[in-house]
């Protein structure tokens, strides 16, 4: 199919084959392309604002840049596609195969991702802030540097993640599976990360200040050793006392506040 620029929007190409397709830079504002078969489709730079891709097999398709917004891609297959620089603010992502996709730089935003599965993704630098992430799978998932203030992430897999430097200001982690994640350097403050389980976890130089680690599992005093600051973190008794008879300056008031 050839290059399809300046389409009319509200155009309905439902359950239609366009693998392979050229359609950079086309105007797909609106167009109901579910359960579409988009696999290996060049919708680089592409309007797809408010589009419907309910199911659609978006398999290594080319979406950098594009313009996504509110579109609806629950259940799609995404997987080892690339997205990015993509807008995806507020869409619905729910239960979409992102599995292998290039999310760097994309915006996410108050998307909705409860049970997608980003297993090995890109997201560095990704904009996820208050982004719904319930129970996703992001194992292996590279978030460094990624913005996920305010993100929810309750029971998600996150396990051997890439979280260096990550901006998880606010987030909420209760019960996330954390197990051997990389957080070094990473922004925590305010974080809610009760009954998350951190087992091997790299903590070194995170910032803790305010958050919630109460019921946190697999937590050693030797992690939390290594971090920036616990200011007014809430911990079990038995790791509290300890720490603050082993490393007192984890609990004084940091620099930036004198």
């Amino acid at each position: 199919m050839g290059n399809e620029r300046g389409g009319n929007g509200m155009s309905d190409h439902k359950e239609t084959n366009l693998e392979g397709a050229n359609l950079e830079g086309a105007n797909l504002e609106e167009a109901n392309l579910e359960e579409a078969n988009l696999e290996g489709a060049n919708f680089e730079g592409a309007n797809l604002q408010g589009a419907n891709l309910r199911g659609a097999n978006l398999i290594k398709a080319t979406l950098e840049g594009a313009n996504l917004e509110k579109a609806s891609l629950r259940g799609a297959n995404l997987e080892g596609s690339n997205l990015r620089g993509a807008n995806l603010e507020r869409d619905n992502l729910e239960e979409a195969k992102l599995v292998k996709v290039n999310l760097r730089g994309a915006n996410l935003e108050k998307s909705n991702l409860k049970e997608a599965d980003l297993g090995s993704s890109l997201l560095m630098e990704a904009n996820l802030k208050e982004a719904d992430l319930k129970e996703a799978n992001l194992k292996k998932a590279n978030l460094e540097r990624a913005y996920l203030e305010r993100t929810f992430l309750p029971k998600a897999n996150l396990r051997g993640a890439y979280l260096q430097r990550a901006k998880l200001r606010g987030a909420k982690l209760i019960n996330a599976h954390l197990e051997g994640a990389k957080l070094t350097k990473a922004h925590l403050e305010g974080a809610n990360l009760e009954g998350a389980n951190l087992e091997g976890a790299n903590l070194e130089g995170a910032n803790l200040e305010g958050a919630n680690l109460l019921g946190a599992q697999r937590l050693t005093i030797d992690q939390l050793s290594k971090v920036k600051t616990l200011f007014n973190a809430k911990l079990d008794d038995e790791l509290l006392i300890q720490l603050k008879e082993k490393y007192p300056a984890l609990f004084k008031v940091p620099d930036y506040y004198k």
